[in-house]
């Protein structure tokens, strides 16, 4: 089994097959490369400001930047390309209402980093959420050309459907080798890892992941992006990153600064636990 390579084109159907069916796909050329570059130009001296890994798993060649989305205007738009949006929507649908953004982070492989132990990222939660639910959606935009030279991550086609007992051997990795500005999507519960860098130029990837709205995001957007920062934003990108209400009665809050307001949001909330309301920032 392999990876398959979609058009720029592609429909979020599409999209979505393949997730139910491999795990992953590869969408070619999507990001226009002068909108590359500009996340390039501002994104770089933030990766040189990062520290690499200081344990095998995170790899000691590769620098992991996050906190984009207050640092990057340029990854608020890549967030909310509407071909990811409309995949990762559908392909959650069946539980959840809505999505929201996990985590955003620069992967840059460095030379000489070897392979990523394989894992499924649905391991972030453990193991308490059953196998048949689907946590999330992952993407990894290649900022780079992605090679079998330089890193590009490793997949193992059909295993989001394995037990968890089933290990692979080295003939069922493929790698998703791809031109700089397509897209990879993978599932949560696929099995993959970064690629071993035996180039000599660094390999830069954009993770973005979206999960359901009822699951504690991996990167606590709250504090990597903060009210005073997220509170000039349009209303979609306030809620893809989670100022908004969740399931039934998540996400509602109480003004602690107004008691006079904080009282009226508590009768509020003792009738029916209202949540927050859309877009609306503390």
């Amino acid at each position: 089994m392999d990876i398959a390579t979609l058009p720029s084109t592609a429909t979020p159907e599409a999209v979505v097959e393949q997730l139910n069916t491999v795990g992953a796909c590869v969408v070619e050329n999507r990001l226009p490369d002068a909108a590359r570059k500009q996340f390039l130009q501002e994104a770089t001296p933030l990766v040189d400001q990062s520290s690499h890994g200081t344990e095998e798993f995170s790899g000691f060649q590769t620098r992991r930047t996050g906190a984009l989305i207050a640092g990057s205007a340029s990854c608020r738009d890549i967030v909310q390309d509407e071909l990811v949006l409309a995949a990762a929507r559908g392909f959650l649908a069946p539980y959840c209402d809505r999505i929201q953004l996990m985590l955003t982070q620069i992967i840059a492989i460095g030379p000489g980093e070897t392979d990523q132990l394989l894992h499924r990222d649905r391991l972030a939660w453990g193991t308490y959420l059953p196998r048949s639910i689907e946590t999330q959606v992952n993407t990894m935009w290649a900022m780079t050309d992605f090679t079998l030279e330089n890193g590009a991550t490793r997949l193992v086609p059909g295993s989001a459907a394995w037990p968890d007992e089933r290990e692979p051997t080295e003939a069922e990795v493929v790698q998703a080798e791809m031109a700089a500005g397509s897209v990879l999507f993978f599932t949560g519960s696929i099995i993959h890892g970064g690629g071993a860098n035996r180039s000599g130029a660094v390999r830069m990837g954009l993770n973005v992941d979206y999960c359901l709205d009822w699951l504690r995001q991996e990167e606590n957007q709250y504090l990597s992006c903060p009210p005073e920062i997220a509170r000039t934003f349009d209303q979609a990108l306030t809620e893809l990153i989670g100022y908004t209400g969740g399931g039934n009665a998540l996400g509602y809050y109480s003004d602690p600064f107004d008691p006079t307001d904080r009282a009226a949001k508590q009768a509020e909330n003792a009738v029916g636990y209202r949540p927050l309301k859309e877009g609306i920032i503390v």
